[in-house]
């Protein structure tokens, strides 16, 4: 089993970070699982995952002072493996970790993923826990010059005997619990450890291990690497050892941030295939923020939401929604249902950009067959625009080009009509606005 021999398409789902934070409870992942199997399942999502320091019994009790609690009430079991909260997540008590929960999700259809943090517990080194299945010790496998910079429940893992063998006993028993999915933080990137840094960044040796372990133990686990950005010259790397690594650091809904995203985009440009995925990051859309004492609606407008999903979509980048799923409205669910848009996330479309400068943006997609090709065309300046764009600049980008095409559809008004590929588009698109066409043989 390689890495690539699934995750044949972006995955598709939903992450508890950007409303619940650190907070989230077993109930919670449960009500957002049905919401997901009820409403989502049917266009694509399909993963459900928990986010960060859910072995945290007191998360979100300082949140004013702390979001990481130092020196925190955090659980472990003997083995010095961090284990979910039995006060947020009751299934645990019984010392079966997150199988409960994990079977529960995979009952309605799902897939279930758990965000991790690169190395092991600082308390385990510490206690000198055993390492199971080894005659090692946490302590042999700790790397204590090897921090996170925001986070401070870890510390690094030796690429020594007895860090692989944490690494292969800790992805087994997430293969045991049932796992599907998991999100790694602070390994793709670390500003503590720059290129150059007289200590060499441990993440990258890190990833290899948890690679190894995934490998051996016999499931098939996506493994999505935090934070960015993501080094462009390190894209083989990725390749070989992960199925998405974020190509920038946490992404909210500020239209300055989107907008910075073309340029992300365009820097990984063509580096998206089947079972590598670089990642844009989470959809903030809908209901944000409660775990963050500051529960809002998402500040993107109607045209910004077109534009965050047309281009994630586009591009090939992973959808992971952001916002807590059962208050989704109506309106919300439109962006994120769009089966028409939602074609390009099969596995078999290639997205490429076309053209970019500070003004305008242009995307074009095709599938392997090509028989059909979609457009999208940005406006990022903050008014309404007259945009044009060639059919043989389009054609020259694109794979698989389709001729003779006999129909244009309007994705986002639903428009259709009997009509060939233009010799050129000529569009008016809002402000922050995109049109996004498709043209079927």
């Amino acid at each position: 089993m390689g890495i690539n021999d699934f995750a044949k398409r972006p995955p598709m789902g939903w992450n508890s970070y950007d409303y619940y934070d650190t907070t989230v409870t077993e109930e919670e992942i449960k009500s957002n699982a049905r919401f997901m199997a009820e409403n989502l399942k049917d266009f694509g999502y399909e993963y459900v995952v928990i986010d960060i320091e859910w072995y945290s019994n007191d998360a979100g009790t300082r949140r004013a002072e702390y979001q990481y609690i130092p020196f925190g009430d955090d659980e472990l079991d003997e083995f010095g493996r961090l284990q979910p909260s039995p006060k947020r997540f009751p299934s645990s008590a019984d010392g079966s970790g997150f199988k409960h929960l994990a079977d529960y999700v995979h009952s309605l259809g799902l897939k279930f993923g758990i965000h991790i943090m690169r190395g092991i517990s600082r308390q385990a080194a510490h206690n000198r826990c055993p390492i199971h299945g080894s005659t090692f010790k946490c302590h042999e496998a700790a790397d204590a010059w090897s921090i996170c910079g925001w986070n401070p429940d870890m510390y690094g893992v030796r690429a020594n005997e007895a860090g692989q063998a944490y690494y292969d006993d800790l992805i087994a028993m997430y293969a045991q619990w049932g796992v599907d999915f998991i999100k790694c933080d602070d390994i793709c990137d670390s500003f503590m450890y720059p290129d150059g840094h007289r200590i060499v960044f441990s993440g990258y040796e890190e990833t290899k291990m948890i690679h190894r372990a995934i490998e051996k133990s016999g499931r098939d686990i996506v493994l999505s690497l935090s934070p960015g950005p993501a080094h462009v010259d390190r894209d083989f790397f990725y390749e070989e050892n992960a199925n998405m690594w974020r190509i920038t650091d946490d992404f909210w809904d500020d239209w300055k941030l989107l907008k910075e995203m073309f340029w992300r985009c365009e820097t990984w440009n063509g580096r998206v295939s089947k079972g590598n995925y670089p990642d844009c990051d989470m959809l903030p859309i809908g209901q944000l923020g409660h775990g963050f004492g500051n529960e809002r609606t998402s500040n993107f407008t109607d045209d910004e939401l077109k534009t965050m999903m047309s281009l994630w979509c586009l591009f090939g980048s992973p959808l992971m929604i952001g916002g807590e799923l059962t208050k989704l409205t109506d309106e919300n669910m439109k962006y994120l249902a769009n089966r028409e848009l939602l074609k390009v996330m099969d596995g078999d479309h290639t997205g490429l950009q076309v053209r970019r400068d500070d003004n305008e943006a242009v995307w074009v997609n095709t599938d392997a067959s090509g028989n059909e090709c979609f457009v999208g065309i940005f406006n990022l300046t903050d008014s309404e625009r007259k945009i044009e764009c060639l059919k043989a600049d389009i054609r020259a980008k694109a794979h698989n080009f389709p001729e003779n095409t006999k129909k244009e559809i309007n994705v986002w008004e639903g428009k259709e009509s009997e009509t060939e590929f233009p010799d050129k588009i000529s569009v008016t698109v809002p402000a922050h606005g995109v049109v996004v066409l498709e043209y079927v043989k």
